[in-house]
């Protein structure tokens, strides 16, 4: 489970290294691809829906049963999750008006973006330094079993299915070099 977590980390590190990419194109005044980046904000917002929050949960849960002093952390981490879910939903809403060609100042959804990759990276980086070592330490191997066990049905189809879904988002992640977190 620890494993599937690092390994779900160092995925969403490179989608957020393509749409820091993507932001630095824009910030140049380029105009990037913005189907590409419409790809990769969807691919995380099913992501977020489908995986990451059922598998939080359920370890937000378990953690306030055998480690009741997590609830601040699991609580800090829930509220950084839902101020992320918010700014990539506005980041989703200002795409679906630059592809319908409605004028948006480029400037504000460039700093927009840049301050969600921000955010999403400081969050990644908390949950392993905060959350992760209290797994480590107080879940036994039975724990991360029913962890696993919890998890949605089908989880690891609907990401093969999603990986499907968004070629082009999955084209670029093969060219772009690991991101140092």
């Amino acid at each position: 489970m620890l494993n599937q977590l690092r390994q779900d980390h160092a995925n969403m590190a490179r989608i957020l290294h393509v749409l820091q990419l993507k932001q630095k194109t824009l910030a140049a005044g380029e105009r990037p691809n913005f189907q590409l980046v419409r790809e990769v904000v969807d691919y995380i917002l099913d992501y977020q829906e489908g995986f990451t929050q059922p598998l939080e949960k359920v370890c937000t849960e378990r953690l306030k049963q055998v480690v009741p002093e997590s609830e601040e952390v699991t609580a800090r981490l829930a509220r950084d999750y839902r101020a992320l879910k918010a700014q990539l939903k506005r980041l989703s809403d200002d795409l679906d008006m630059i592809l319908m060609d409605a004028v948006i100042p480029m400037d504000r959804f460039a700093d927009d973006l840049r301050a969600y990759v921000e955010a999403h990276r400081a969050y990644l980086r908390d949950e392993r330094e905060l959350l992760f070592p209290m797994i480590r330490e107080h879940f036994q191997d039975g724990d991360l079993e029913t962890l696993a066990e919890s998890l949605p049905e089908g989880a690891a189809e609907k990401l093969e299915r999603l990986q499907e879904a968004y070629p082009e988002l999955y084209a670029e992640l093969r060219d772009a070099p690991e991101p140092a977190t």
